[in-house]
């Protein structure tokens, strides 16, 4: 597992379109069919990685909080799952209901998805406007497994905040840091 920046898609790019399957429900879903007039959330993330177990209480809670103000989340696993039996899509539904997902949890098994937003790692975050635009990519916030950083997700608070008012997402963003996207 090897430690892993974002690549930080530029600003302003479209968000990739894509339609995957959702681990939780059984259906096929499209971004189209799940973004929001307010603000999108993609986020790759999966089940095996330090990193993504380090934030899910805290992803949990700023998902809670931001759904009921019109913000869509979106997680997607994109994980090689022969050589990471733990992400498959079954093993993905039963960790989304142990950690109360309330977003759908798509499965990327052609990992085109990542390529296409030029992910790294997991957890790697990217928030589009209304007119998914990205306005914010990068991490939750400092904190990682170990830094001793408390874990308050004060990074993507501020940049969803922004967003939801309509105000300027500040540009001073940093990559987010987590295992490497496991690439068949």
């Amino acid at each position: 597992m090897a430690l892993t920046e974002s690549n930080m898609l530029p600003i302003g790019t479209t968000a990739p379109d894509f339609t995957l399957p959702d681990a939780i429900s059984g259906k096929t879903l499209s971004l189209d069919e799940l973004k929001s007039d307010v603000a999108t959330v993609v986020m790759f993330i999966c089940n095996h990685c330090k990193y993504v177990k380090h934030i899910n209480g805290e992803l949990v809670n700023i998902v809670k909080k931001f759904q009921d103000k019109g913000v869509s989340f979106i997680g997607i696993s994109s994980n090689d799952v022969e050589n990471y039996p733990e992400d498959s899509p079954e093993q993905m539904k039963i960790k989304a209901a142990e950690l109360d997902y309330t977003f759908p949890y798509l499965y990327d098994e052609t990992q085109e998805v990542a390529k296409a937003y030029d992910a790294a790692c997991t957890p790697d975050f990217y928030i589009f406007d209304k007119e998914m635009k990205l306005v914010y990519r990068g991490r939750m916030d400092g904190s990682s497994p170990g830094n001793d950083v408390p874990l308050t997700g004060t990074d993507l608070r501020g940049a969803l905040r922004a967003v939801v008012a309509g105000e300027f997402v500040s540009e001073i963003q940093y990559p987010s840091m987590g295992c490497n996207i496991k690439w068949k």
